[in-house]
């Protein structure tokens, strides 16, 4: 987790800054965001799919997508379009900005939608395909992964950096323990055998698995607060907050200026 994605979750969940979509979510300190083998080995079914459509309801968490099945990574074919409840669409008309795909190079944070409020992300673009990691609760199909993890990542390729890692992953998820580490480690220097920059941040993202589980919450939280960063983060959204309702204002000085031009 990058230091403004961990004081920006930091700011939401202490009450400093009102979250933009939904209810704040609540972590304990020792929780660890899984790491991406983690997610995977976790998953019931990880799902390559469609989203088609979707039923709003009186909140995102009562609200639910429909997605149709591309490929089963992990777990057994879907025959028809499934629901997933927790999630909705967003139109790109959206003027709040939520719009938003993902970043096809980011191979460790989760969506930036994810770090709003609700601490995983539920705001999706319509026809957007997705890696979807779930669990079956109340028979129903959810999120897996928990607070801040890469639970549904947009995949646009389909040689995508993320798809082929997860594939990967889901592999040395189900091979014997003993063979997990070795299996990383040669996928790794395979792919830095390789020049290209797509294969040299999958094989850091490797690594990260292989440096083991992350660090706990309190943990990362307490060294974002510590940096540097916070107040000069701090400064930026407070200067871009005082932009924001300046606008009216200088909007209402512009139309002003040409009227009186204009006479």
């Amino acid at each position: 987790m990058s230091v403004r994605s961990a004081l920006t979750a930091f700011a939401i969940l202490s009450g400093l800054v009102a979250p933009q979509a939904a209810q704040a979510c609540s972590v304990v300190s020792d929780y660890r965001v899984p790491t991406n083998l983690e997610l995977a080995a976790d998953a019931q079914l990880i799902l390559l799919g469609r989203v088609s459509g979707g039923d709003e309801g009186d909140g995102p968490f009562e609200s639910a997508i429909t997605v149709e099945p591309i490929e089963a990574v992990k777990g057994a074919m879907p025959p028809t379009p499934i629901t997933i409840r927790g999630a909705y669409t967003i139109e790109e008309t959206n003027e709040r900005g939520y719009h938003v795909f993902s970043d096809p190079y980011e191979l460790e944070e989760a969506h930036p939608l994810s770090y709003i409020g609700g601490c995983i992300r539920y705001m999706f673009p319509a026809d957007t395909t997705a890696l979807f990691f779930l669990e079956r609760r109340d028979g129903e199909w959810r999120s897996a992964g928990g607070p801040f993890s890469r639970w549904a990542e947009d995949v646009l390729a389909e040689d995508a950096p993320w798809l082929r890692l997860t594939r990967f992953y889901t592999e040395v998820a189900a091979a014997p323990p003993e063979s997990r580490v070795a299996m990383l480690e040669a996928e790794r220097a395979r792919l830095r055998s390789q020049e290209n920059r797509v294969s040299q941040l999958m094989a850091e993202d490797i690594g990260r698995q292989l440096d083991g589980p992350n660090e706990p919450w309190n943990v990362i939280m307490q060294r974002a607060i510590e940096s540097q960063d916070w107040g000069r983060i701090e400064k930026e959204d407070r200067e871009a907050r005082e932009g924001n309702a300046a606008q009216p204002d200088t909007m209402a000085e512009d139309i002003m200026t040409e009227d009186i031009d204009e006479e």
